[in-house]
């Protein structure tokens, strides 16, 4: 169920509540990159659409506006994505050792 990558936690007691929100954050996390990704991909390849198949200049440079943009936000959700992983993970150890 859970990837190799991904902090697993079979010593420690948690209730099926617990665990089972646990997992629903962490998935709550994957979709949201998965989101950042499939924006970023359509604003490449649109981008890449209007300068290939429009030679206006205006599509051009809407098109070479588009592209980085699009690397911008792939580049900004992985790192968020990064972030709140390592904010999950933290979080719960420190309400395990509260309890």
């Amino acid at each position: 169920m859970a990837k190799s990558n991904e902090p697993s936690y079979p010593h420690l007691a948690l209730s099926l509540s617990d665990r089972l929100a646990l997992e629903r954050t962490r998935l709550a996390n994957e979709r949201t990159l998965l989101a950042y990704l499939r924006t970023g991909m359509a604003l490449i390849i649109g981008g890449l659409s209007l300068m290939n198949f429009f030679r206006d200049h205006v599509y051009v440079w809407i098109g070479a506006v588009f592209v980085p943009l699009g690397v911008a936000v792939v580049v900004g959700g992985w790192s968020r994505y990064r972030f709140k992983r390592q904010r999950i993970h933290a979080n719960m150890l420190t309400a395990l050792a509260q309890a």
